[in-house]
């Protein structure tokens, strides 16, 4: 049985833990995760699952997080397009999977600051799932390496994109360098200030070592790839069942498999051949087409996001109003009044 879920009606069913409650028998502490290293620890909803989920704040936005869980059932948990800070997760066990890859043990996930797309993110009740994860607002980043955002070296930009952009990610191997750090936080000897300075300091080295290694697996794929006359036919391909599809686009996998290449292939490729990611050309095409929906006039603000794809209104006018400078209701007045004003002539 899978469970599926909103992440509003997910994260609504955690529970805080109480300082009372700290100390009780089934929060103890076990060789996996050290759970007093955290300010705010949370019970896993019980109607999903057992387990933890701790979070402390190093500084104002730089986040260092964990969880241990076991589900009763394969779940399934959809997440909306939204805003996302820079993030590096570590899978120390269990299996996740989204629309665009698969995550296990033993593996890490770099992503930078900019727009997620809608995704659907299943865990699986078959091992006990132990993650870490730090969670850095894109300010911090440009903090540590000494640099405004708009003078970030041109190496590191993709790091941190604006809102309305999609976000750069990447999955990689967890070295064994990492797992020294990751071990470290797990046992942190210090308490009170002295513990969050000791985790920063172990925050940033695990940071130093994903850039690093991140800045040379994209130098050499830019050295490296190059695309087929038949895999760029595809590509095409996969661009025109995008566009008949905006309302209910089919995830980067399953667009793989319609038309025959891997998931790599069609993420790399289509950079390649259209200066943008898939999700980022869906993106815009969405807002071009609620546009020319609005101009027409005949349907309301609800229904033009509704029908490109956006079910949450308030991120619709949002990203309307970062591509086209104007909120969605003001451009729909200053049509109507354009509208009426060349009728006004003809008549």
């Amino acid at each position: 049985m899978t469970i599926t879920i909103s992440e509003q009606a997910f994260w609504n069913l955690f529970v805080k833990i109480l300082n009372t409650e700290k100390k009780s028998d089934d929060l103890r502490l076990n060789q996996s995760n050290n759970w007093n290293i955290f300010d705010t620890i949370y019970h896993f909803p019980k109607e999903l699952g057992t387990g933890f989920y701790g979070e402390i704040e190093l500084r104002n936005g730089l986040y260092l997080a964990s969880s241990e869980i076991q589900l009763y059932d394969d779940l399934v948990v959809q997440l909306p397009d939204r805003p996302h800070p820079l993030e590096y997760n570590f899978c120390i066990s269990g299996h996740q999977q989204d629309n665009y890859d698969s995550f296990n043990s033993g593996q890490n996930r770099l992503w930078g600051s900019g727009l997620a797309p809608k995704d659907r993110v299943k865990s699986f009740k078959a091992e006990k799932t132990f993650e870490i994860s730090v969670h850095m607002e894109p300010e911090i980043f440009c903090l540590f390496m000494g640099k405004e955002q708009q003078k970030l070296p041109q190496e590191l930009t993709h790091l941190v994109r604006k809102p309305h952009q999609e976000y750069y990610s990447r999955c990689g191997n967890t070295t064994p360098a990492m797992q020294v750090i990751l071990q470290q936080i797990c046992q942190c000897p210090y308490q009170g200030m002295m513990k969050r300075m000791y985790l920063e300091s172990k925050v940033l080295e695990l940071m130093v070592l994903l850039v690093e290694e991140d800045l040379a697996a994209r130098q050499g794929k830019t050295n490296m790839f190059s695309l087929k006359s038949d895999d760029v036919e595809r590509i095409h391909y996969a661009k025109e069942i995008l566009l008949n599809n905006l309302d209910n686009p089919p995830s980067l996998m399953e667009l793989s498999r319609q038309v025959g290449l891997n998931d790599c292939t069609l993420k790399r490729g289509f950079r390649l051949v259209f200066g943008t990611t898939v999700f980022g050309y869906l993106h815009h095409h969405r807002l071009e087409q609620a546009r020319k929906l609005l101009v027409a006039g005949e349907i309301s603000i609800s229904q033009a996001a509704r029908s490109v794809g956006f079910v949450n209104r308030s991120y619709f006018a949002t990203a309307f109003r970062k591509k086209f400078g104007i909120n969605p209701k003001e451009f729909l007045l200053a049509n109507s009044r354009s509208s009426m004003e060349i009728h006004e002539l003809i008549g």
